[in-house]
């Protein structure tokens, strides 16, 4: 993992991306995947505040992209997903700190008053605290799974609900599990969302989509320092575009704007490897079985990365 970290000084004076972050759970050992202890928070905050980084509202990154504006390098967009009640553990440092954050709601959880859920009344609360509500699906399903009529029913259940609860439309929406594909997108944009959030590595840039911007998810005792040094790495993914049916991975082809020689391909329990660039295409055969049904595939150039999530149907 030290080398997944190393990064360029250089480049890093060189470009301005913005990043965004993603929490699950807050002090909840129960669950160390998706827990964050309020110790690391506080030390993540500081550490923020301390290198004058700037937490702002995610409408203000999708602003700036809308407006074709320059991102700052040093803002910071801080999000969380599912609306556990865990989080009420975390709020008094996020209020703190003054950190602004967009809780997003899976409706079921809410709707039914799953007892490891905010409630309503509690996640309208968090309005008045700081927060802003935005929509995470009604089932929390693994979505590429789903239909196209089961995803759009999903939608229209979910947000007809999270009007009526929340008293307002939501502007963003994110993927659960942060599992989609093209058609799972597609319908996403159908429901008339400002910005779609995905869990992939990676910052946002002035190039970056408002239909596809990234966010690292922090759990344990993730340091932020390196990830916040990380750029975007602009790609036009070619293959693969689906996760392959035989279950083998046999080539990677990329189109990167950089001009480099060489870069770093990841694959998910595959590890790194170098390969060859040329002229701008990335082309690479390989015969390996994937090892899990979601796999993330990363190309670095530096300290500029790209994510492809592939998700088994």
């Amino acid at each position: 993992m030290r080398c997944f970290f190393l990064l360029c000084a250089f480049s890093f004076y060189l470009f301005a991306d913005a990043h965004i972050f993603l929490y699950h759970r807050f002090n909840d050992d129960r669950y160390p995947s998706t827990n964050t202890q309020n110790s690391v928070l506080r030390k993540q905050f500081e550490f923020l505040r301390d290198n004058n980084y700037t937490v702002v509202p995610l409408q203000a990154i999708v602003d700036k992209l809308n407006q074709n504006e320059t991102l700052p390098e040093k803002w910071v967009t801080l999000t969380i997903d599912d609306g556990y009640k865990s989080f009420l553990n975390a709020l008094p440092i996020f209020e703190e700190f003054g950190y602004a954050f967009t809780m997003f709601v899976y409706v079921e959880a809410a709707e039914k008053n799953y007892p490891d859920f905010l409630n309503w009344e509690e996640l309208k609360d968090l309005e008045k605290r700081g927060g802003t509500l935005a929509f995470h699906s009604y089932l929390h399903a693994h979505q590429t799974k789903q239909s196209a009529e089961e995803l759009r029913a999903d939608f229209k259940k979910g947000l007809e609900l999270y009007e009526k609860r929340a008293g307002s439309k939501s502007s963003f929406y994110s993927y659960p599990y942060g599992e989609y594909n093209d058609e799972v997108k597609n319908i996403a944009k159908e429901f008339g969302f400002s910005a779609i959030l995905n869990q992939n590595i990676g910052a946002v840039s002035d190039t970056s989509s408002v239909y596809d911007l990234n966010r690292f998810a922090l759990v344990g005792d993730a340091n932020i320092k390196p990830l916040l040094k990380y750029k975007t790495l602009e790609a036009e993914w070619i293959e693969p575009k689906v996760y392959p049916l035989s279950g083998n991975i046999t080539k990677i082809k990329a189109n990167i704007s950089d001009n480099v020689t060489k870069a770093q391909l990841y694959i998910t329990d595959l590890g790194w490897r170098d390969i060859a660039v040329k002229n701008g295409l990335v082309d690479y055969d390989m015969n390996e079985k994937l090892q899990k049904s979601r796999v993330r595939v990363i190309l670095r150039c530096d300290n500029k990365i790209s994510t492809k999530i592939l998700v088994k149907d």
